[in-house]
């Protein structure tokens, strides 16, 4: 019996389609080979699962396997498989319609995106996937036998211009599909072995069957999130992070996710000893990668975990997941984000346990990647359990280098003190000695000793702790909940206390000071913070801190000085030098010079000082005057 050729013509979408595939040019090409390895794995799949279910198949002992041969003379690629084939029918239904309809949508976003040189976020949606083979194919031929018995074996032939020819070969063919893609002439790369090697290991390395160019397998990396935890060894997960990372130390740790609901999802993800910068590559360099089905979709998806976890590598493979689903709807997709959720809580919950079981393991993360964590203040979602895992410095330290928690300092907190105090400064011996800190040390009230520019913003957007505790800033604290606590024992003398008729001349001496200052204060008042210090500058209430003022100023390009109050302490021996210059003298020049000298010395402290060289020229002139004057000198 002849053989018969019957000619057809594609629906009119698939015809648009191959226009708009046939007749651009694509700088990521190679998805092709995605596309056909993952319809040949879909293949052995089903087949897989016919057998399984008893069912009598076409050459039961065909191995289950993927080939791939490549013709460099002739420019041919030949990729086969063992699946199920297709009969007649299903080749005309699967290749010449597109499988969920030829939606208008879809091809004007495609059009869309050929005019930007990449549709590889979108090919293989809609059933497009084969037709991506027209983008490096003259002609295709494709040879297919069904599993089911007594189908003949069938050969599909198109150029791609509209019409494909079908023809029933007579010869008995093993079981599965072959498909003949000879190459036009700029697509002469895809039969480079080296070229095929580095696509399949790129996009295709985790595919469930063997997958051999050539002869030799090239898929050798084993799929570990599909194995049970319990049968992975430690070896196993550290060769699988070198392979993801190219890091040559092993991770600090490792977190294995296996769920099956809400949706259903396997996650191997690491933890690096190091940092990778994070802040110095863009946001598309970090992310897990995605599957689905052990093909990968997209690499370091940047959008499946929120940002403050991005110091985390690894991937995510999903069968719930659209197939090549894109960047514009993957934050939508409520598979996606069911995923993200369970993934952010098993994360941690995970550091959680890591804190509490690993201390020495969970600061050597801290002190990795804290400066991304921290950002974990602005997952309104996950306050509490981020709260918990942050960790601080404090006064109750011997050096920068110890660690503690929320819950150890309330733990160690005065009785009935709702307040978590803290001050930012650029270094430990910077804040131990702030004026600011002078009653905190007086009642023995710890204090968190914060250094990153990042940490104001941490304690802003919790701005509490377990809902009991706020979190409060040195310098904006209420002194009357301070004040009612016992000073701690010292052996200094006590300080003289002032006449009735000295308190009301440093009453005038206030105003003198306000009248020098003007309004480059908001206020001039007596302090009840300072012991050591004769004077600082505070925020008024309701302000923010000045360490974020400062934040804030670098980041507007302003260089003005916020108008704050200036705090004098009338017990330091300076003050009480000044309060009897005064009584001598009010109008002596050399207290102008000394209030310019400490409002000055004010704002260096704070960081605000932007010419010094007023304040030490004036230094040196108080020094020589200082050394001069007598009371009853005139």
């Amino acid at each position: 019996m002849a053989q018969q050729t019957r000619s057809y013509k594609f629906k009119a979408e698939v015809t648009q389609l191959l226009d708009i595939l046939v007749h651009s040019l694509y700088t990521n090409r190679e998805i092709f080979l995605r596309e056909l390895i993952s319809n040949a794995s879909d293949a052995l799949d089903k087949l897989r699962f016919e057998q399984t279910r008893g069912t009598e198949v076409t050459n039961p002992d065909l191995p289950l396997e993927i080939n791939i041969e490549l013709d460099e003379k002739n420019k041919i690629l030949t990729l086969s498989d063992t699946g199920v084939g297709m009969t007649r029918d299903e080749i005309i239904t699967n290749i010449g319609t597109i499988a969920k309809s030829g939606s208008g949508e879809f091809l004007k976003k495609l059009a869309d995106d050929a005019k930007k040189k990449d549709v590889s976020n979108i090919i293989g949606q809609f059933g497009v996937g084969f037709y991506s083979v027209y983008m490096v194919a003259k002609e295709v031929v494709i040879t297919t036998r069904s599993y089911l018995k007594d189908q003949p074996a069938i050969r599909w032939r198109s150029d791609g211009s509209g019409t494909f020819k079908i023809t029933d070969l007579e010869e008995e063919l093993p079981r599965g599909t072959r498909i003949e893609v000879h190459l036009k002439d700029d697509a002469e790369e895809f039969v480079q072995k080296h070229r095929i090697e580095s696509t399949i290991k790129k996009h295709s390395n985790f595919i469930n069957f063997p997958i051999k160019v050539n002869g030799e397998k090239v898929n050798t990396v084993q799929a570990l999130w599909r194995e049970p935890k319990a049968k992975i060894s430690q070896e196993q997960y550290e060769e699988f992070y070198k392979f993801f990372t190219l890091d040559s130390e092993p991770p600090l740790d490792t977190i294995h996710v296996s769920i099956d609901a809400p949706v259903q999802f396997n996650s191997i993800m690491f933890i690096p000893k190091h940092t990778f910068d994070i802040f110095g590559v863009s946001k598309d360099e970090i992310g897990l990668d995605l599957y689905v089905q052990s093909v990968l979709i997209q690499h370091k998806n940047s959008d499946i975990l929120p940002e403050y976890l991005g110091f985390l590598k690894g991937m995510v493979d999903s069968p719930d997941i659209p197939l090549n689903i894109s960047r514009e709807t993957l934050q939508e997709n409520q598979v996606v984000i069911k995923i993200k959720n369970v993934l952010v809580k098993q994360i941690l919950s995970h550091l959680q346990k890591m804190a509490e079981k690993e201390p020495d393991k969970y600061k050597e993360f801290w002190d990795a990647h804290s400066k991304v964590f921290k950002m974990g203040y602005t997952d309104y979602a996950n306050h509490e359990r981020i709260a918990e895992l942050l960790r601080f410095n404090s006064s109750v330290h011997k050096d920068g280098s110890e660690l503690t928690s929320f819950a150890e300092y309330v733990d160690r907190a005065k009785e009935d003190q709702k307040e978590i105090y803290f001050i930012t400064g650029n270094s430990r011996e910077a804040l131990n000695t702030d004026p600011h800190l002078e009653i905190f040390k007086r009642k023995n009230i710890e204090v968190l000793y914060l250094y990153e520019p990042v940490d104001e913003f941490v304690m802003s957007g919790l701005s509490k702790y377990k809902d009991d505790y706020t979190l409060t800033a040195v310098e904006q604290a209420d002194l009357s909940k301070i004040d009612k606590y016992e000073n701690v024992e010292t052996s200094e003398e006590p300080v003289e206390e002032l006449t009735k008729s000295d308190e009301t001349v440093f009453k005038k001496l206030l105003e003198k000071v306000q009248d020098i200052l003007g309004d480059r204060v908001k206020e001039v008042r007596e302090s009840k913070r300072l012991k050591d210090s004769p004077s600082c500058l505070v925020s008024p209430d309701g302000t923010m801190t000045s360490h974020m003022q400062k934040i804030m100023r670098i980041m507007q390009k302003d260089e003005s000085v916020p108008q704050k109050i200036f705090e004098i302490n009338k017990n330091h021996p300076l003050i009480r030098n000044l309060l009897a210059i005064y009584k001598t003298d009010p109008k002596e020049p050399f207290i102008v010079e000394s209030i310019e000298q400490l409002y000055e010395s004010a704002l260096l402290l704070e960081g605000y000082l932007n010419d010094p060289h007023k304040l030490v020229n004036r230094m040196q002139t108080i020094l020589q005057k200082s050394s001069e004057w007598h009371p009853n000198k005139k």
